[in-house]
């Protein structure tokens, strides 16, 4: 049997977890056994989650199968864009630098800042008065 070939890489953004899975092919992209138009509804969800393939110039060379969970559908689409970029490198290390200089290769670690004692949330304090 022939083996599969396919390079991994995980992203995340705030709670959401993408894990992506390049395969030779034509293009092809979907998340979560959904086509890449469905999953992701708005222009800049779409123009997030290609950019990293856009910036190695390999748009139709993968089939890309990514599978999402958590934070919400923004989120998501940035683990998605960090995920096919560790992915691309893992498959061409020569890639790196590209990504590098273009900031795909990093992290984004912002998350939820937490909600302190005596206030209404993390920032938010209860109504002061005077009298």
């Amino acid at each position: 049997m022939a083996e599969l070939v396919q390079y991994y890489g995980t992203g995340r953004r705030k709670s959401a977890v993408a894990r992506v899975f390049l395969r030779p092919g034509n293009g092809k992209f979907t998340v979560n056994d959904k086509s890449f138009e469905e999953f992701f509804v708005t222009p800049a969800q779409r123009r997030a989650a290609k950019y990293s393939l856009e910036m190695a110039e390999a748009l139709s060379q993968f089939d890309v199968l990514a599978t999402t969970s958590g934070g919400g559908i923004n989120g998501q689409a940035d683990a998605v864009k960090l995920g096919v970029a560790r992915a691309l490198v893992e498959f061409n290390t020569e890639l790196r630098k590209k990504l590098k200089a273009e900031g795909l290769m990093e992290r984004d670690s912002r998350g939820k800042e937490r909600k302190k004692y005596g206030q209404k949330g993390a920032r938010k304090r209860f109504q002061f008065s005077k009298r």
